[in-house]
């Protein structure tokens, strides 16, 4: 005969109202009408998710993409900071490297853009869409200049992200190729 084991810990309450933790005022709505093409961007948002297409549906409905509202009104999700001597000697490299990164993530993400690139007396900062693309242009620094400290700040309860990308050494002391500690 058999025995069947039962839990004695209470069933779980399916009653409850589970609210969402991050709140961002920029969200899809649950459902968005199929298709639909930004007019800002001419992004196309098909099978659930927004895509480069060489044309629009002429069925497409109208409508203003989130990195496009959230460009428009200058509220960006992402801040990614590079800062230090490193980064203001380095500026023109610095900011190709994060324009290309951006055009490869746009590619398959068109959602994911860089909203403005400002030099300041400190280093350069980079405000984007989204809430990857600093993280992968602070990866993409590390790669590219054998080195340097990331810190990632994501908010608690809103949607974004504060990144910091320093990298402090004397000038002269990096160059393109060579070994880091290796004379």
């Amino acid at each position: 005969m058999w025995t069947w084991l039962t839990s004695t810990r209470p069933e779980r309450r399916r009653d409850r109202l589970i609210v969402a933790t991050v709140e961002d005022r920029y969200r899809a709505p649950a459902r968005m009408p199929e298709p639909a093409v930004c007019l800002g961007c001419k992004a196309v948002y098909r099978k659930g998710r927004w895509q480069w297409l060489p044309q629009a549906p002429s069925s497409a409905v109208g409508l203003v993409c989130q990195a496009c509202r959230r460009a428009r009104d200058g509220f960006p999700a992402g801040t990614m900071t590079i800062c230090g001597e490193f980064a203001r000697q380095h500026e023109d490299e610095i900011i190709g490297l994060a324009r290309r990164q951006a055009q490869v993530e746009q590619q398959e993400h068109p959602l994911h853009r860089i909203m403005r690139i400002q030099r300041t007396a400190d280093g350069i900062v980079i405000t984007t869409t989204d809430i990857h693309l600093p993280r992968r242009i602070g990866e993409a620094l590390r790669r590219a200049f054998k080195g340097g400290r990331l810190e990632l700040s994501f908010q608690k309860a809103g949607y974004g992200v504060r990144a910091t990308w320093r990298r402090e050494e004397p000038a002269g002391a990096f160059q393109r190729g060579a070994r880091p500690g290796r004379g």
